[in-house]
């Protein structure tokens, strides 16, 4: 800004000047060319008759001419090369020293070949016109001169230069306040910002940034604030994660230690332990693999949806799910329609409800395994016929590492991972998974229904 206020003031004081040096231009036509037609048309008031003498013809002109206040007009009169008599107008010209006070310049314009011109003196420019006067035909002996001082015209002219210049530098003070002002509350959120990321830590990832107004910088605080949302839950997976993983391997981490610690030379006793520590072992892995893939489950491409027949996915389910147990397997239901899922996410997690199923009923009991369409959802269900789930259960049976407490009568194995994981593929579909009461038979027994949207939410 203050470049462009710069040249703002110089292309006025050049557009000024050039004003004054046309101004100045034209008074010198003027002037001159009126003496030229008072030369060829004037008579002398005197005689009546053409002017004969130069002297004579300068003054009468003279007489009848107002000059304006910088402007001289003068006449000089000279032969073979003397120092020219000049002929001046008797008034008070406001510069350092007229042009008929300077007789060495005056002697440089009567002896110029040009018409026009400017003499650049110490005590001020001289800007300059001159109509020779030759009577009869020979030799010019006199000369009519206009002679205009700048210095006042530029004065004024670098005033205004110099007005305008504290005028925009006011502005310029101004606007950089403004702006300033401005800018500090543009760019508060953005301070914000780098605050609140400098004082982020692991420990620490609940600071959020006060979102006001609907510009780019709020959309810039709600996009910060998202990505702490995301780096808080990703955090939490992570120390839960370790967490589980440390809470829940110490035990057999511990067992197997003990055995082989307590491991003696007999060939029997030497397989028994190998067979308890293989088992452990087989259970760590077991472990392992489901927190795995319950880490997994914040990552983007946890789900793959793609178009499935849902009456081919519940007869899949169904023929695999047979296989886990001698029980009273039963299909009531099949839904006909077409959804975007993960066949095989999908697959995952029912097998798993039909293990829990199978695990909380015994040989003979039914299970049956449906789907069915309600509006633009698919509900796929597993019922058995078992004791069922207590009420105050309902919720913490999802929960890692939770078990419900009213299977009596029932051996479970496992580290309580796998409704965890199937709360983790429905919610990766959009949906969701909930518990219900069975509602068929006299047995309290207990439905889980995986609530999924038909197409995947762009």
């Amino acid at each position: 800004m203050a470049v462009a206020l710069a040249a703002v003031a110089m292309t006025t004081r050049s557009i000024l000047v050039r004003d004054v040096d046309h101004r100045i231009s034209r008074l010198l036509a003027q002037e001159t060319s009126e003496f030229t037609n008072f030369e060829a048309q004037g008579v002398d008031p005197e005689t009546g008759r053409r002017f004969t003498d130069p002297g004579r013809l300068i003054r009468v002109f003279l007489e009848r001419q107002y000059a304006d206040t910088d402007e001289e007009l003068l006449g000089l009169v000279g032969r073979d090369g003397r120092s020219p008599a000049q002929q001046v107008q008797q008034r008070e010209i406001p510069v350092q020293r007229p042009l008929h006070q300077d007789p060495a310049a005056r002697r440089a314009i009567f002896a110029a070949d040009a018409a026009t011109g400017t003499l650049h003196r110490p005590e001020g420019e001289i800007r300059w016109a001159k109509v020779s006067v030759a009577p009869y035909g020979g030799e010019p002996d006199a000369a009519f001169v206009v002679a205009f001082h700048p210095e006042r015209e530029l004065d004024r002219v670098n005033e205004v230069f110099r007005i305008m210049l504290a005028i925009s530098g006011v502005a310029l003070l101004m606007t950089t306040g403004i702006g300033w002002a401005v800018a500090g509350r543009i760019l508060k959120p953005v301070r914000l910002v780098r605050t609140a990321a400098a004082q982020l830590t692991e420990q620490d990832l609940t600071r959020r940034i006060p979102v006001q107004g609907r510009d780019d910088v709020a959309a810039l605080a709600e996009t910060f604030n998202a990505m702490l949302d995301r780096l808080e839950r990703a955090f939490a997976a992570q120390r839960e994660f370790v967490d589980d993983a440390g809470h829940e391997l110490r035990t057999p981490i511990t067992i197997v230690r003990g055995h082989l610690e307590l491991m003696g030379d007999d060939p029997a006793e030497r397989e028994e332990t190998v067979r308890l520590v293989t088992d452990e072992l087989d259970r760590m892995s077991r472990i392992v693999e489901d927190l795995l893939l319950l880490a997994k489950t914040e990552r983007p491409d946890f789900v793959t949806p793609a178009p499935v027949q849902l009456a081919e996915l519940t007869a899949d389910v169904f023929v695999k799910a047979r296989t886990l147990g001698e029980r009273n397997w039963q299909l009531p239901e099949v839904a006909d329609g077409e959804a975007e899922l993960d066949e095989q996410r999908v697959t995952q997690a029912m097998v798993q409800l039909a293990q829990n199923a199978v695990q909380h009923t015994t040989a003979g009991q039914t299970i049956r395994i449906g789907s069915r369409l309600t509006g633009r959802r698919v509900e796929l269900y597993v019922a058995d016929s078992g004791p069922g789930v207590q009420p105050q259960d309902a919720e913490v049976i999802f929960e890692r590492f939770r078990r419900g407490t009213a299977r009596r009568g029932t051996r479970t194995t496992g580290a309580g991972l796998g409704l965890s994981i199937v709360r983790a593929i429905a919610e990766g579909h959009r949906g969701g998974v909930r518990l219900e009461p069975t509602k068929s038979g006299t047995s309290a027994g207990a439905t889980f229904v995986l609530d999924l949207p038909l197409e995947e939410d762009r």
